[in-house]
């Protein structure tokens, strides 16, 4: 039988692969994270008529002679570029700009997805569509992230904060160099108690001269006596800060924790000779508080907005990177699974490597459909070339059985 037809079929067989391919990609241009695929192709195999010989004195060398026997696919690969950010103003909309794959659980098993279309199951565990558990870091009592083991993360929107005493205020601002000693600079602020209740402070500083200002403590409000309220600020001959940061306590008698500590840090203050801008900095310490609304930021923090004001970190997504992203396994319902030639995951978090999140937006397909319907026009025309070259061979063996007549 002819070469020809077998080299046809091989042919026929490889571009109805890459109109598979293609028709899939074109099937998930809408699909959110998706991956489009590429077929490459190499050849068969070649037989050897004769083989190539050397040179002489007298005559030079030739070269083999092969007939090809056809195609075959080579590869099919993921190309993971990025997709282009489709913004979606939802709070548990995520998309990934860069390296990196969020990850998920499916009973004992991790996978890795580009879609960040997430949501809050009964339990206020974060899951995808499907149902996968999204994995990320849970915070220390302290309120750093424990990165030693992943876990599922949840968001319990019936999480409150307790109330902080305040322990530590910081100042800045200027104190103007010729103040006139009859003229202190007076600071109004407020700090909490263990219950989260407001007491109103004022401290009081006046100009000494020679760079030394005193400064004083007071309260306003009812029950409160101020231990360590006084101390002496002293400035540089270029206006700078030298010295004068103290501690005070606060003894209650409002039901409230009493020995409260206080650190004063005034090493912010300058003296100039211009305008008196002394004001506060920070007041650390907050009221009781409940979760009020939730966002994920940049680099994968989910925030708990209370209702005191106050912002914490409730969780950290986590990302998944790997030597060869291209090695993944395609696992149906946007899942990748890590294989013997994507190499091992290499977690961590966003903007270490691993590209940045964008919340309230969702990356899109990578699909292009202008370059999708050129490949499936030379797909198409390569198809019908192989088939002639079958009807051709058709007919040759025809005009052989002819011979007979």
């Amino acid at each position: 039988m002819l070469r020809s037809m077998y080299s046809g079929i091989s042919g026929m067989k490889n571009f109805q692969t890459k109109l598979d391919v293609i028709g899939n990609n074109i099937a998930n241009v809408n699909t959110y994270g998706f991956k489009k695929g590429r077929v490459t192709f190499q050849d068969l195999m070649n037989q050897t008529v004769s083989g190539a010989s050397r040179a002489t004195d007298n005559r030079g060398g030739q070269n083999a002679k092969q007939i090809g026997l056809g195609s075959t696919v080579a590869t099919i690969d993921v190309i993971s570029t990025q997709g282009s950010m489709q913004t979606t103003g939802r709070a548990l909309d995520v998309g990934i700009s860069g390296d990196g794959y969020f990850v998920v659980r499916q009973g004992n098993n991790e996978m890795f997805t580009r879609a960040g279309n997430f949501y809050l199951d009964s339990e206020g565990r974060l899951v995808t569509g499907q149902g996968q558990l999204v994995q990320g870091y849970g915070m220390n009592d302290d309120g750093t992230i424990n990165q030693s083991a992943l876990n599922d993360i949840v968001i319990d929107t019936d999480t409150t904060m307790a109330p902080q005493a305040t322990s530590n205020i910081s100042f800045n601002g200027n104190l103007k160099n010729s103040q006139v000693k009859d003229e202190p600079v007076v600071i109004d602020f407020k700090v909490k108690d263990s219950l989260g209740q407001d007491l109103d402070l004022q401290m009081t500083l006046t100009n000494k001269g020679d760079n030394t200002w005193d400064y004083e403590v007071t309260s306003t409000s009812n029950g409160v006596n101020i231990n360590g309220g006084t101390g002496e600020l002293k400035f540089d001959s270029e206006g700078a800060f030298e010295s004068g940061s103290g501690n005070i306590t606060l003894d209650l008698t409002n039901n409230a924790k009493t020995g409260q500590a206080i650190n004063l840090d005034l090493s912010k203050l300058t003296q100039f000779d211009s305008s008196t801008s002394a004001n506060i900095d920070t007041v650390d310490g907050n009221s009781e508080g409940y979760l009020e609304s939730f966002n994920v930021g940049s680099s994968g923090e989910v925030n708990g907005v209370f209702s005191n004001g106050e912002v914490r970190v409730l969780s950290q997504l986590v990302l998944a990177t790997f030597s060869n992203s291209g090695g993944l396994t395609k696992a149906g319902s946007n899942l990748f699974q890590q294989s013997n030639n994507s190499g091992q995951p290499n977690y961590g978090v966003a903007s270490e490597g691993r590209g940045s999140l964008i919340s309230g937006a969702l990356e899109m397909s990578n699909v292009d459909l202008s370059e999708e319907f050129t490949e499936m026009i030379t797909a198409q025309r390569g198809f019908q070339a192989n088939t002639r070259i079958i009807t051709t061979s058709d007919e040759i063996l025809q005009e052989l059985i002819n011979l007979k007549r």
